[in-house]
This record gives C-alpha cells, sequence and structure tokens, in this order.
C-alpha cells in the first residue's frame, strides 16, 4: 500500500513538471523517446528547446540558428550516433536548415547523468558526409552510424569537454526534480535507464498487470520488454492512439515475437501520463495479422514501384478483433 501511494505521489509531480514544462518552454511530452536528453544537452549549451519531436529540428542558439542533437549514453551498447531513414530531402535539410549537429556524449553511470564532452559539425558538414558515405550502403533502412573517430579522422574535427551542474542553465531546476524522482521511481520498480526511448510508458502499463519492465534495451539480453512472476515474457507496443507500429518485422523479429506468452497493446494520455486502454493477444495472432499486412504492403508498392524501405505495419483499431484481443479492465 505504501509503495502505489509513492508511485502515485511520484506520477502526480512528474505530471505536474510536464504541465509547467510545457507552460514555460513550449515543449511537451518530455517523458518519450529520450526527450530528457535533449533537455540536458540544451541546458549544458545553453539552448532554447525547439517544440515537437520527430520531424523538427532540436533546439536554437542564442542567435536564433537551429540545431540538431544526436546523441549516446555511456551505458549504451551502441557508441555512435545513427541516422535513421536518411534520404535527398534529410540532406537538403542539414545543408540549408540546420546550423550545427552536435553530437553528444553522455555520461548515464553518474548521477545525475550530464553531458561531458560533445563534436560540433556544421550542418552542411553533414550532408556532405552523408553524401560521400551513403552512395554505396544497401541497407533497406538507409541507416548509417557515425562514431567519433570516423567524425575525426575524416572530417578533422575533435571534441570539445563540458562541465556543467545543474545549478546553471535554462532548464537546471526542471532536470533536477526529473531526475530525483526518476532515481525515486527506479528504485520502487526496480527498472534502471527508465528514461531511454519509450520504456517510462512499458513501466506505467506494466504496473496493473503486475510485470516486470526489462532494464535492457528491447529486454533481457535485447530479448523481451517485460515479463510475469512466472518468467513469461512480453512484448509492449504503446501508443497515443489505436495504431501501434511494429518496425523492422523480420522473420527473426516474429520468431521473438511467437516466444511470447502475449503480446501488449496499450493506449496512453502522454499529457496526463496514464493508461487508457490495454489489450492483449496471443502472438500467433499478431504475427499472422502482421505476415498479411506485410504482403499486402509490399503487393501494393510493387503495383506503384515503389521501394519498400522498411519492413514496418500497423496494427490498428480494426485489426484488434481479427487478432482476437482481449481488453484488460
Amino acid at each position: 500500500m505504501r509503495e502505489k501511494k509513492e508511485l502515485e505521489d511520484i506520477f502526480s509531480e512528474m505530471r505536474q513538471i510536464q504541465l509547467e514544462f510545457l507552460a514555460t518552454h513550449g515543449v511537451n511530452d518530455i517523458w518519450s523517446n529520450s526527450k530528457i536528453y535533449e533537455v540536458l544537452q540544451a541546458n549544458t549549451l545553453n539552448h532554447i528547446m525547439i517544440p515537437g519531436h520527430s520531424g523538427s529540428l532540436d533546439a536554437k542558439d542564442s542567435d536564433g540558428k537551429e540545431i540538431e542533437y544526436k546523441h549516446f549514453k555511456e551505458t549504451s551498447s551502441n557508441h555512435s550516433w545513427t541516422f535513421n531513414d536518411y534520404s535527398d530531402a534529410t540532406i537538403l535539410k542539414l545543408e540549408n536548415q540546420v546550423h550545427e549537429v552536435i553530437f553528444s556524449h553522455i555520461d548515464d553511470t553518474k548521477y545525475p547523468p550530464k553531458m561531458d564532452w560533445a563534436i560540433h559539425v556544421s550542418g552542411k558538414k553533414v550532408a556532405e558526409y552523408l553524401r560521400e558515405h551513403t552512395r554505396v550502403l544497401k541497407n533497406t533502412r538507409r541507416m548509417i552510424n557515425l562514431s567519433a573517430g570516423q567524425i575525426s579522422s575524416r572530417l578533422g574535427i575533435v571534441q570539445k569537454r563540458y562541465d556543467v551542474s545543474l545549478k546553471t542553465g535554462p532548464y537546471s531546476a526542471e532536470l533536477r526534480r526529473i531526475f530525483s524522482l526518476v532515481a525515486k521511481l527506479e528504485t520502487i520498480v526496480g527498472v534502471e535507464n527508465i528514461l531511454t526511448s519509450n520504456k517510462f510508458w512499458e513501466v506505467l502499463v506494466s504496473l496493473p498487470l503486475g510485470h516486470q519492465v526489462n532494464s535492457e534495451q528491447g529486454g533481457r539480453s535485447g530479448d523481451h520488454d517485460a515479463h510475469d512472476q512466472n518468467g513469461g515474457d512480453y512484448e509492449y507496443k504503446v501508443s497515443s492512439t489505436k495504431s501501434w507500429n511494429f518496425q523492422d518485422i523480420s522473420d527473426a523479429v516474429l520468431q521473438k515475437y511467437l516466444k511470447c506468452e502475449d503480446i501488449v497493446l496499450a493506449i496512453v494520455n502522454k499529457t496526463d501520463l496514464r493508461v487508457e486502454d490495454t489489450w492483449m493477444a496471443k502472438p500467433e495472432s499478431v504475427v499472422l495479422r502482421l505476415q498479411e499486412k506485410l504482403a499486402e504492403k509490399k503487393s501494393r508498392y510493387a503495383q506503384q514501384n515503389k521501394e519498400l524501405r522498411r519492413l514496418q505495419v500497423s496494427l490498428s483499431a480494426g485489426d484488434l478483433k481479427t487478432i482476437g484481443a482481449r481488453k484488460i479492465v
């Protein structure tokens, strides 16, 4: 009972921080997609955040020039920066709109985490780099990773060191509150790296289900998102609408889904930090529907002579009955 009250208090304060952050800084949904680490970078660099997520740039400097952030954390298994789904439009945007791309390292081995070094590269130089080094790449995702060594050797740009505490900066007060709450939450629910990707939302979904969310990105040893007391594994898909995206659904990924007890489909209110609805479906039904929708998509793209860049489809409200999803009250 005490633990439940502590969690309610933590989530209540998190809601309050989000409302205050939106009112003060115009930025919403600070709990998703590692957004807090963008706020940490902006605080370190004395930048102003730009509202929005994918599609918009991240911040502006004191002269109003637009900045894109890339970061990786020390505890991450991937110590490089990724450009996903790059295209000619991506390169043109970097060339014409982005003043600087800041490739940052976050030291999250200490509390609170800090941005301790970064490499600053002009948007034009990054555009030139992508043009040159993506010509021979042949992956359907059109993804490229850049390491610090590559940037240094190929572009001749070295890292800058930073030693900025959370006592200063435009977002320092909010960050101190946020990291304090996150530390408490991680201790109570037994999940580390809760601000990574969408893990915060997985934790929120897991609580009424009695599941334990796995701390590793993608689950235990990169496997599943959560497990129950009997060791059964669960894959979570969390959305703010009745549309759940399944990315990179290769045969290996589908086989991984088939090892689950259930696939959990949840709808969350990202403003109020609440789970609105949750469904569970047997993996066999989900995998069959994903295969059907992927085949339909491949056929449609072939007829339109379009390139299918990613093995990605969504399950929608209309699919819930098809897959026999059970609503959890």
